[in-house]
């Protein structure tokens, strides 16, 4: 039997809106949860349906339950990073509300944490019907230790859902930016103090739905945005990167600086810099990429004529 006293405490942030469909499910499967030193925290952004009722319901049932309903609509990251400053734990575990948690995700992730600045594990994908479908994260992507911030360059794969946090991380990484998404950023901050620990087990179902909400935009925005806003966002993310990046990280701070000097134009000189970095550094930019060498050699070629 696990003791409280004994045990760090884990805030499990919850961010809501509109998902009275699924959210009992998930708030089920975080009660059951083996690892019982623990406190939710539940942020809805105006949801229209059901779910403050729901949650409430909850809180009134449980003493470790809270429920805070923003006064206007802040989107997703803005109504994570507001959960995540509410949190009294030691550790923080980000939960989206149509998931599923298997019992022992907190106990096997705080076991494995160690000095390492977060933990995160494998999922298995599911439908909206809870349905499992026959894939896991690691069918579509690398899932390992993230120990290196140029494995940021262009996106890593451990995803929030999966993770459990250092409190210190999160602040560190306040306030999260629009251009990524927060468990990208939480990610790469993190790599500056110590590596991101993979636990090579399924604890959560991931809910794969139409409504993905990064995945309908970034298509969208693929589709509508034209070549010179591309190639501007493509700068503003790295030099956003370049300026988080600690000063004592030499090497990796040059690497954002000339990457994002690239994007000032589309020069044979520019497109040859990017290129060559990324070949020079192709083993930790295309780390999470479920690529061979060669198909990393024709990716990086492929950076000459491309945005990233």
């Amino acid at each position: 039997m696990i003791h409280r006293s004994n045990i760090p405490l884990v805030s499990i942030v919850l961010a809501t809106y509109n998902g009275e469909r699924f959210l009992v499910e998930q708030l089920n499967s975080i009660l059951a949860q083996s690892y019982k030193n623990i406190e939710i925290i539940a942020v809805d952004d105006l949801s229209t349906d059901n779910t403050v009722s729901i949650l409430e319901d909850y809180a009134n049932r449980y003493d470790n339950f809270n429920v805070y309903v923003n006064e206007s609509n802040l989107g997703y990251q803005r109504n994570f990073e507001k959960g995540f400053s509410l949190a009294n734990g030691y550790y923080i575990a980000p939960s989206d509300q149509d998931d599923i948690w298997l019992p022992n995700k907190i106990e096997i992730l705080v076991n494995n944490i160690s000095s390492h600045s977060i933990a995160f594990c494998n999922s298995a994908f599911i439908n909206s019907a809870g349905e499992q479908l026959g894939e896991t994260m690691t069918d579509t992507k690398t899932l390992m230790d993230f120990n290196s911030p140029l494995m940021y360059i262009i996106g890593a794969s451990a995803p929030g859902h999966a993770m459990l946090i250092k409190k210190e991380i999160v602040f560190d990484a306040m306030p999260f930016p629009t251009l990524l998404s927060h468990d990208n950023w939480l990610g790469f901050v993190a790599t500056f103090k110590n590596s991101l620990k993979y636990v090579d087990e399924v604890l959560v179902l991931y809910s794969r739905k139409d409504t993905n909400i990064f995945g309908s935009l970034t298509k969208k925005n693929t589709i509508k945005d034209n070549s010179d806003i591309r190639i501007q966002k493509a700068q503003q993310r790295l030099k956003l990167l370049y300026e988080k990046c600690p000063d004592h990280f030499v090497e990796e701070k040059a690497v954002f600086l000339a990457l994002c000097e690239s994007y000032e134009s589309y020069s044979l000189k520019n497109n040859f810099t990017r290129m060559r970095l990324f070949f020079k550094y192709r083993r930790e930019i295309l780390a999470y990429k479920k690529h061979n060498a060669i198909r990393r050699v024709l990716y990086c070629m492929k950076i000459f004529f491309k945005i990233l």
